[in-house]
């Protein structure tokens, strides 16, 4: 399919506005409609999001900030396409059928189909990525922190790409906790179907809560001497090592499920983990 242009300028023109005030982009309008490289269950769906800077880290006023959050920084980035969901049960049994990804992880039970796959090693999916480019002949990978971060907050500066505060009418998460004086709902106790919940401003679903995401960094106890230009911040890093994740999971409290929130694993945990998926642009 063939990818969809960004015309800002066209948009700030309909719009009576000069497209020099705006030195990145007007955020709400800049993703584009989901497309896709091939059919389902082969090709999940992305949202191509813009070039563009952000502040990258929570403020130190933030409720539930921890200090490997910080310092803050800006980062720069080149547009990319992530995944409008976690990859699927779906599209991982598709990617095993094909002899390219090593198991068929267990679904708790669950239900496979749309429900995201869990039980995702680093390895694991690094293999899926490895199979969607040969497969496609486009350039898949995990996303970095930076452009998980990015594509998370879809313009915003709260605590979550959906404002202020969370609760389980619009993230799938440990319902029996609350954060900045938001209410208390339902304990799914399980993963959601993607797409069952509300998309941030740039179209992306459940990327707080449901399952926790695997990113393509290492992890470091804070972002002093991180990387400003939206590359994975591998240095001292081997195979095996900790690597980070975002976006918490069905079993997570409410401060764990913000844009800024960062856990460290081992390469080989498969505790509530899963992946969404970044598709290369332009290069």
């Amino acid at each position: 399919m063939a990818l969809p242009s960004l015309n800002l300028s066209s948009l700030a023109r309909r719009l009576g506005l000069c497209l020099w005030l705006f030195p990145v982009s007007v955020p709400v309008l800049a993703a584009t409609a989901p497309w896709r490289d091939c059919e389902e269950p082969r090709c999940p769906w992305l949202i191509t999001v813009p070039a563009g800077s952000f502040m990258m880290g929570s403020p130190e006023t933030e409720p539930g900030r921890h200090p490997d959050e910080g310092p803050r920084r800006r980062v720069t980035l080149r547009a990319y396409a992530i995944g409008q969901h976690e990859v699927t049960f779906a599209q991982w049994d598709a990617c095993v059928a094909a002899g390219g990804c090593p198991a068929q992880p267990r679904d708790q039970g669950w239900g496979r189909g749309e429900r995201p796959a869990i039980r995702i090693t680093f390895e694991m999916a690094q293999a899926y990525v490895d199979w969607l480019s040969r497969s496609t002949g486009q350039r898949y990978r995990l996303p970095s922190e930076a452009e998980w971060e990015y594509a998370a907050r879809a313009g915003t500066s709260t605590p979550f790409g959906l404002g202020e505060r969370i609760d389980p009418s619009i993230a799938n998460m440990a319902g029996g906790f609350t954060y900045n004086g938001s209410v208390r709902g339902v304990d799914r106790q399980r993963t959601v179907p993607v797409g069952s919940l509300p998309a941030n401003a740039w179209g992306l679903h459940e990327v707080h809560g449901n399952v926790l995401e695997w990113t393509a960094d290492c992890w470091h106890e804070d972002y002093r001497g991180a990387p400003r230009d939206g590359r994975p911040w591998l240095k001292d890093c081997s195979q095996g090592d900790r690597r980070v994740l975002r976006g918490g999971s069905w079993y997570d409290r409410a401060s764990d499920l913000r844009s800024a929130f960062r856990s460290g694993l081992w390469a080989g945990n498969e505790n509530g983990t899963g992946l969404r998926v970044v598709r290369e642009i332009g290069r």
